[in-house]
């Protein structure tokens, strides 16, 4: 039965594990697996502007032997003229995978039930997967573990990477601790969900509203930005909203010593995170960046090899 990713627990903590082990030595050989070869031609589609998304996949592919076709679907009839399943329906007879970068979930839910191949979420309005398989490995790179570690989360809990850090992190048995404003908490499904993962992983789970209390002895802290797309109209409402959740050198403080700091990127300097910390010895948001290449062409090289 073909497997998709849509969300973090679409796999298992043991296929986490495994995809994140492959990770690793796809970036020390970087062309020892070839699953596209022939060349196979991979589907990448982009609902929106994207540049880590866009080159690490379309590099990805390339290097896992296939042949990358970027939609932008302003340029295709999907969602306008044609439904998304009668999408899936063409695409899977000519490609070996499908890869959406989309704002509603329930798009990539359609995509999948109709399709024949592999359907990857590379970005939705309620998770981002892809992006914590390269933070976990980023983690697992400069700690040497996940298990037991502790993860804190600051700023806006209420949108796709809170959600993902929150299930993501409980699979990997990681002790997540949130921070946000009472406005702007994690959804409480999602919540209940990563801590019933916890229970068997042997993670945690623990929402906060201050940043300080999240940050204590945290071996990594996390930011996203406040602004995420399409809330442009809502910078000054939002900057206003999240005084004092920004991720600066006395928030750093608070965590270990050898703690690191994490952002998916792009980040915005003085808000979310300051120049201090996002510039600092304690970033490894470049190693992050890098990681979404290895990640993914992990993630695609497994999926190819369930069916």
């Amino acid at each position: 039965m073909v497997r998709h990713f849509l969300k973090d627990d679409d796999i298992t903590s043991a296929e986490q594990a495994e995809i994140i082990r492959r990770a690793i030595e796809l970036k020390k050989s970087p062309y020892s697996a070839i699953p596209f070869e022939g060349p196979k031609t991979v589907a990448l589609i982009f609902d929106k502007t994207s540049t880590r998304t866009r080159v690490s996949f379309a590099v990805g592919v390339a290097d896992l032997g296939g042949v990358p076709l970027i939609i932008d679907s302003q340029s295709s009839q999907m969602g306008g003229k044609e439904s998304v399943a009668d999408t899936a329906r063409v695409l899977d007879r000519q490609v070996a995978a499908i890869v959406w970068r989309t704002y509603a979930h329930s798009g990539l839910e359609e995509m999948a039930a109709n399709s024949s191949v592999p359907v990857i979420n590379s970005l939705s309005d309620d998770y981002h997967p892809c992006q914590l398989l390269a933070d976990l490995l980023t983690i697992q790179e400069h700690k040497g573990r996940l298990a037991g570690l502790k993860v804190a989360y600051v700023g806006d809990a209420a949108n796709n990477m809170a959600n993902s850090y929150l299930i993501a992190c409980a699979m990997a048995g990681i002790h997540v601790s949130m921070a946000s404003p009472s406005k702007y908490s994690p959804n409480q499904e999602v919540v209940e969900r990563a801590m019933s993962i916890a229970e068997a992983t042997g993670g945690s789970v623990s929402l906060h509203q201050d940043p300080s209390a999240a940050a204590a002895h945290a071996d990594v802290v996390v930011t996203d930005t406040w602004i995420s797309m399409g809330q442009e109209a809502e910078k000054a409402k939002r900057i206003q909203e999240f005084a004092g959740f920004t991720v600066d050198a006395d928030l750093m403080a608070k965590a270990k010593p050898d703690a690191i700091f994490l952002h998916c990127l792009p980040a915005y300097r003085g808000y979310e995170v300051s120049a201090e910390v996002l510039d600092g010895p304690q970033s490894v948001i470049w190693d992050e960046a890098e990681n979404r290449l290895h990640a993914q062409k992990a993630l695609m090289a497994w999926l190819a090899e369930q069916r």
